[in-house]
């Protein structure tokens, strides 16, 4: 079995080698060819395009893994099968579970491999990436400018842009609208402008030509005002700007730059945050609603709760009832937004083991799919591994929709995916099964 056990992996390491550098290479590719038109003309640098590029493989190794497992479990066993090699090892009286094993039991070392790298190599890249591409974008400003595309580059404000011009800092087609919290927001437009940085680099000047401003004001937004200019400028704050490579801690580190440790922690810290809340809010509702019972109670039998609505007529106290409910939809907002980044953090938390997991979920979908296909070859195991997993890549993301929604717990939408390709590949293990064995005897 020993002997027999090696060269099952040995048919698997070929296919699994060659799959896995060209699903690196095709992703890599399609991130060049996405952002090539923002690396071009602008000045970079090979060596910084280079660390770029090579940051953003991390991700991509946590699909092409998985990916490549399901390619090279398809093919091996798919040659195995078309060689008769399968129908022989039936008649020595080995089954398919047996010949299985041994994948197995590779997959379950790359998932343990790919855990590791999720939770120690991922988020560093990942965050390594971000302060890289701030640092960039702080040096070019237009790099962080997609045409056709809004973009946050300044706080507060999304910015518009149709086409760059031939300066790398002239910019064409240009609408801003104001994000912040002022509520006489202000949307711009103007034919063309130009972006820089003042001397000293701690301004960020934006030029705008032949534009307009509109804006509404007054209270109910019943005042319409537009205004035309030639030439307008807006100045923001750029300190530290320049590309200086960032060190320590500066930027905020989003979920995906967390390992799962740390996304436990955050998603723990806003569970309790809303469970908190909660209390309190249940217990505010309840102290009001006691206070507004004890009215009707004789004076002499009233509690203290009924203090604060002592001596006042209907009318205040239905106002006070108002600012109460007021406070209590504020309230439950509160809880909402923590729900809903406990949600966030806990789905990347989930996802992290899933993806790892999907390993061996491959080799129990692959091996049955690959006997039952009854052929060999690259071809066909690629095509199969990539229906497969664009079903598998499509149930989690409509777990995670559904887990950002509300609708379903984080847990359970990361998991799905797993769970539907684990019963695709025990049903496909127990009908080859029957077949192997029909043929065996």
């Amino acid at each position: 079995m020993k002997i027999l056990y090696r060269y099952i992996l040995k048919e698997h390491i070929g296919p699994f080698l060659f799959s896995f550098i060209t699903i690196l290479f095709i992703l890599t590719l399609q991130f060049v060819t996405r952002f090539f038109d923002r690396f071009a003309g602008k000045d970079l640098g090979f060596i910084v395009i280079a660390e770029l590029i090579s940051l953003q493989v991390a991700w991509m190794v946590v699909l092409a893994l998985p990916m490549a497992v399901l390619v090279a479990t398809l093919i091996a066993f798919g040659n195995l099968a078309n060689s008769s090699e399968m129908t022989v090892m039936r008649a020595g009286g080995v089954s398919l579970y047996r010949l299985v094993f041994p994948v197995l039991v590779a997959a379950a070392l790359l998932t343990g491999i790919l855990e590791r790298f999720n939770n120690i190599v991922l988020p560093e890249a990942n965050y390594q990436a971000k302060v890289l591409l701030r640092d960039i974008t702080r040096a070019k400003p237009t790099f962080g400018l997609t045409e056709n595309a809004f973009s946050g580059l300044v706080d507060g404000y999304s910015i518009l842009v149709r086409e760059e011009g031939s300066d790398p800092n002239t910019l064409e087609g240009i609408t801003i609208y104001e994000r912040g919290s002022n509520e006489d927001k202000a949307v711009i437009t103007a034919e063309s402008g130009h972006i820089a940085f003042t001397a000293d680099y701690h301004y960020l000047i934006l030029t705008l030509f032949n534009g307009q401003m509109h804006k509404m004001q007054g209270q109910g937004k019943e005042e319409y005002r537009v205004m035309t200019f030639e030439k307008h400028r807006f100045v923001f704050s750029s300190t530290g700007y320049g590309f200086e490579r960032t060190e320590g801690n500066e930027i905020r580190r989003g979920d995906r730059e967390l390992s799962a440790e740390q996304l436990f922690g955050m998603g723990m810290k806003f569970r309790k945050r809303m469970l908190d809340a909660a209390v309190l809010l249940d217990k505010s509702i309840e102290r009001e609603q006691k206070a507004i019972n004890a009215r009707s109670v004789q004076p002499e039998n009233r509690g203290a709760e009924s203090d604060r609505y002592a001596g006042i007529n209907k009318a205040e106290a239905e106002k006070r009832v108002d600012k109460m409910l007021v406070a209590v939809d504020r309230e439950i907002e509160h809880i909402e937004q923590s729900q809903g980044m406990y949600n966030k953090y806990m789905v990347e938390f989930h996802k992290k083991y899933a993806l790892s997991f999907a390993c061996i979920v491959f080799v129990l979908v692959g091996a049955p799919l690959g006997v039952l296909a009854k052929r060999g070859g690259f071809g066909i195991g690629a095509g199969l591994s990539l229906l497969f997993f664009i079903l598998y890549w499509a149930l989690l993301i409509m777990g995670e929709k559904l887990s950002d929604r509300g609708l379903l717990d984080p847990g359970i939408s990361m998991w799905l995916a797993n769970a539907v390709m684990l019963l695709i590949g025990f049903i496909a293990m127990i009908r080859v099964s029957g077949i192997v064995t029909g043929s065996g005897r």
